[in-house]
């Protein structure tokens, strides 16, 4: 009998292992399913042609631009710089200063948030206060608050301390508004880490500052890039705050706020926008090409506990 009983004990188990690897291949049949794959590339390649497009509109001659369409280059390839030359340094229409300014606002946008959460982060993770928990349901409140109800209240601010004209108005809104995100994932990566790390540099004498940079921040790494990666995307792509705190000012606004203005009284030099957008799109491509790896490892882990 006492040698029976660990057999009926561990057949549960072993039942339950199979069921799971059922399953699994059953997920992985679908998903290498070749219409699941054709549908894949199919969405991929619509997707990209409108890119395709903007590209090759870019590189073409203006009178081809106003004439002909982009997919004519197969039967009449003419190629030109012209355009980015124009829209780089032509005049008035130069988006060089105001490439300079979208690197200016983004880079502080992006360095101050994470700081800023990281600390926040580590105190609402392994510091132990009263009234942390209410306090962090507050924070991870503000991210339903509209952006849009800020901005007059902000604005009336910061013309009152005469900050009109600078780049603060802009690096502190986008501050505020990235903060909320920020501390929330940070914190849910940072409690994912064994508590018994935390619990042994405890032992050996460590204190919160050596334990914040020797213990958690070197495991934060995908975690920081993965929300700097959001952060700059969405500061790089901004419109509507750069609009309201820099407004049309050369020396602050942004690449966005150019393009915007170039619809508006540009619409028919194609040859112009093409090459603007185009230039406005390279950066946050790369950048998201070199890190997406951290960007899908750090939002799954962030989005899985709370």
């Amino acid at each position: 009998m006492s040698t029976s009983t660990p057999a009926v004990a561990a057949a549960p188990p072993v039942k339950k292992k199979g069921e799971v690897d059922r399953r699994a291949g059953k997920l992985r049949k679908r998903l290498s399913n070749p219409w699941a794959s054709f549908a894949a590339i199919l969405i991929a390649v619509f997707w990209t042609i409108p890119t395709l497009g903007l590209l090759v509109t870019s590189f073409r001659p203006e009178r081809d631009i106003t004439r002909t369409g982009w997919w004519t280059i197969f039967s009449n390839p003419r190629f030109t710089l012209d355009n980015y030359d124009q829209a780089l340094f032509g005049g008035q229409t130069s988006l060089a200063t105001y490439f300079v300014n979208t690197l200016v606002v983004t880079i502080p946008s992006v360095v101050i948030p994470i700081s800023i959460a990281l600390l926040a982060a580590y105190a609402f993770a392994w510091i132990d206060f009263k009234g942390r928990n209410v306090l962090f349901v507050a924070v991870f409140a503000l991210q339903i608050v509209p952006i849009q109800v800020t901005l007059i209240p902000l604005l009336s601010t910061y013309n009152q301390w005469q900050w009109s004209g600078s780049f603060w108005p802009v690096w502190l809104s986008h501050t505020m508004f990235a903060l909320p995100l920020a501390i929330f994932l940070l914190h849910n990566f940072m409690k994912e880490v064994p508590p018994s790390l935390v619990e042994a540099a405890r032992v050996d004498g460590a204190g919160h500052v050596k334990i914040f940079f020797r213990v958690l921040l070197p495991l934060l790494v995908p975690a920081i890039a993965s929300f700097g990666i959001f952060q700059f995307l969405w500061v790089w792509n901004d419109l509507l705050v750069s609009l309201t705190f820099a407004g049309g000012r050369p020396n602050v606004a942004p690449l966005t706020v150019r393009i915007a203005e170039m619809v508006g009284t540009r619409g028919t030099d194609w040859f112009l926008l093409s090459a603007g957008a185009f230039i406005s799109m390279v950066i946050p491509v790369i950048v998201f090409l070199a890190l997406q790896r951290y960007f899908v490892r750090g939002m799954m882990a962030g989005s899985v506990k709370g």
